[in-house]
């Protein structure tokens, strides 16, 4: 099964939301990014729509954790259906050699709808393509099972895919008063007053989270660093993709 490309941002390939470039020994640099909902084609497919990707220590030295997130900002209501799209190939690649390309995928899709809807992780396993090219590695799944519900082992892969709350600290008032183009036209964000209730960007100690309340979709898998560093380096570039 090929799948073509469906989104692309800022000169970045297709669907690439953030690239964390992590040494799992020590940190060697981080290109941070955050993104909700900043264009209209993001707008209209909101299930497109790559939020954060982060990586950080697991739940022991020896283990790591990856988490992508979607769809943001999903409102209460929403939440009671809201689901992954079956359609779309969600990917977490991971560069263990330091050449922008990637060594080793986690390839992540899904299967019904709504609630009932399953999760299937295959990998980590060789990319069958790499690049914008996107294709589903002819493997067995490694977990599957229901989403929002933590699946697998504590020794092998475990696997969240569900609702989470999603905190976001941003002056978005202030944001969107100096660039009021990439306000939503749509959704609680485009709520927020034009004029905003303070006069300038709030202190640290201030700060608000605009999202608090709403959730995003995620897909948060723990396995060992090995996994991912065989072969390689324990420097890791980490992104994720979303393709139809």
């Amino acid at each position: 099964m090929r799948n073509s490309p469906h989104r692309s941002r800022a000169g970045l390939a297709t669907g690439l939301a953030a690239v964390a470039v992590l040494g799992l020994t020590t940190v060697i640099g981080t290109a941070l990014g955050s993104d909700h909902q900043d264009t209209p084609e993001v707008e209209l497919s909101p299930r497109m729509d790559i939020n954060d990707v982060y990586a950080f220590p697991g739940s022991s030295d020896d283990r790591i954790v990856l988490v992508l997130t979607t769809s943001s900002p999903i409102t209460p209501a929403q939440s009671a259906t809201a689901a992954f799209d079956p359609s779309l190939l969600y990917q977490l690649k991971i560069n263990n050699n330091t050449d922008a390309v990637e060594d080793v995928v986690i390839q992540v899709t899904f299967e019904g709808t709504g609630q009932a809807q399953e999760v299937i992780v295959r990998g980590p396993v060789a990319p069958p393509a790499t690049g914008t090219v996107n294709e589903i590695a002819k493997v067995p799944a490694t977990v599957s099972g229901p989403i929002n519900t933590v699946l697998g082992s504590t020794s092998g892969m475990q696997v969240y895919a569900g609702l989470r709350d999603d905190p976001f600290f941003l002056d978005l008032e202030q944001f969107f008063r100096i660039i009021p183009d990439r306000k939503p036209v749509s959704g609680p964000l485009s709520l927020l007053p034009s004029t905003p209730s303070a006069t300038s960007f709030r202190a640290a100690g201030a700060a608000v989270d605009y999202l608090r309340g709403v959730n995003t979709l995620a897909i948060v898998i723990e396995l060992p660093e090995s996994e991912l560093t065989a072969g390689g380096t324990p420097r890791l570039g980490i992104w994720g993709t979303i393709s139809r």
